[in-house]
C-alpha cells in the first residue's frame, strides 16, 4: 500500500507519516516536498520508527512517485500568515493543487486523493469540477472539527474527551454545523444546557482564530496527523465505521455538486457510502447554507496562475 504525502516536510505531513508508521498496516510511505533537506531529515528520523509498527518503508520522493500511489495525500500549502479565515488562502492554494493534481489526471491515475489543504471544501469542489475525477475518490479532511467539539463538550460536562461522541458537518470553517442533537456521553444521548452549549461553542468556534493569533508558524500538527492517518486506515481496511469527511454530494441532503462535511463510510474505493441522517430542521438548514457558501467560494476561484511552488505543508494546511 503506497501512500504519497505531498507537503511531507511540513508538520502535518510528517506527523501523518509518523502515525502511519505506527499502525500494523504494511505501508510504503513516500514524502514529497520542495525542501529536500527537510525531507532527508524527516526520513532519517522516521526510518527508526519502522521498528514500532508494521509499515514496510519510508523514503523521500519526487512528484512522479504519486503516479502509482494507492493514496495521495495533499498537505502542501502556501506559507502561513496571520489571518482571520482559512478562505484567505483559497486562490493561492487552488493554484498549488492544480499543479499537483493535473499530472495525475493526465496520466490516468486511479488512486484515492485525500485533501488536507485549506479551505478544504471549496478546493475539493473545484478539483472535482475541473478534473472530472470520480467524486468517490476525493476525500477532504474535516476530522478536527469533531475533535474540537468533543474537547469543548467534555469541558462543559466536566468529562473526558474519550467519553464524548460528537459530530460536526458542513463547512470546515465559519459555516460548520455542530450536531448537538447527536451528542453522547459514554454511549448515552445527552442534552446540553444553554450554558454548557455556550462553553462548547466558545472553545470550538474560536479555536482557529486563537491558534493563528499566536503567530507560532505551526499548524494543528498532531491532531491532523493522527486524524488523517485514521482516515487512510479507514480507506485501506474498509472497516465500515462512520467518519466525517468532506465529499462531493450528488443529491444527498438535497445538495448537489458541492463538497461539504458529512458522515461517510470509507473503503478501498474511497467513499463507499454517504450516510443520510435525520437532522433537526435548523441543522439541515445550516448544512444547506454551508453548501451554498462553499459553492460560491469554489466558483470564485476561476483559473489562477500555476507557478506556485509546492510548500512544506507547515502553513495553510493548518486545520
Amino acid at each position: 500500500m503506497k501512500v504519497v504525502i505531498v507537503g511531507g516536510a511540513g508538520g502535518i505531513g510528517s506527523s501523518l507519516a509518523y502515525n502511519l508508521l505506527r499502525t500494523d498496516t504494511p505501508y510504503d510511505v513516500v514524502l514529497v516536498d520542495s525542501r529536500p533537506n527537510m525531507i532527508t531529515s524527516h526520513v532519517m528520523d522516521l526510518q527508526d520508527v519502522l521498528a514500532f509498527g508494521g509499515a514496510r518503508s519510508v523514503r523521500g520522493g519526487e512528484p512522479h512517485d504519486a503516479l502509482d500511489a494507492d493514496v495521495v495525500v495533499l498537505s502542501a500549502a502556501v506559507p502561513l500568515r496571520l489571518n482571520a479565515s482559512r478562505s484567505v488562502f483559497l486562490v493561492e492554494n487552488a493554484a498549488l493543487l492544480d499543479g499537483i493534481v493535473d499530472p495525475l489526471v493526465a496520466a490516468g491515475w486511479g488512486g484515492i486523493l485525500m485533501v488536507l489543504t485549506n479551505p478544504v471544501d471549496a478546493l475539493l469542489t473545484r478539483l472535482q469540477q475541473r478534473t472530472g475525477l470520480d467524486p468517490r475518490r476525493i476525500i477532504g479532511y474535516t476530522v478536527n472539527d469533531g475533535l474540537r467539539m468533543r474537547t469543548g463538550v467534555a469541558r462543559a460536562l466536566d468529562a473526558r474527551p474519550q467519553d464524548v461522541e460528537t459530530w460536526v458537518l458542513g463547512e470546515h470553517g465559519e459555516a460548520q454545523v455542530p450536531l448537538y442533537s447527536r451528542v453522547r456521553l459514554r454511549g448515552e444521548p445527552v442534552v446540553l444546557t444553554d450554558a454548557q452549549r455556550a462553553v462548547a461553542d466558545e472553545y470550538m468556534t474560536t479555536w482557529y482564530s486563537r491558534h493563528v493569533a499566536l503567530d507560532s508558524g505551526r499548524t494543528s500538527t498532531w491532531s491532523s496527523g493522527a486524524g488523517a492517518a485514521a482516515l487512510v486506515e479507514a480507506v485501506v481496511t474498509g472497516s465500515g465505521e462512520p467518519w466525517p469527511a468532506s465529499v462531493l454530494l450528488t443529491g444527498q441532503y438535497g445538495i448537489d455538486g458541492v463538497g461539504i462535511g458529512v458522515p461517510v463510510r470509507l473503503g478501498p474505493g474511497g467513499v463507499e457510502e454517504v450516510l443520510e441522517w435525520d437532522l433537526a430542521d435548523e441543522e439541515r438548514s445550516a448544512l444547506r447554507h454551508a453548501a451554498e457558501r462553499v459553492r460560491a467560494a469554489a466558483a470564485s476561484i476561476g483559473e489562477p496562475a500555476t507557478d506556485v511552488a509546492i510548500a512544506a505543508g507547515t502553513g495553510t494546511g493548518a486545520r
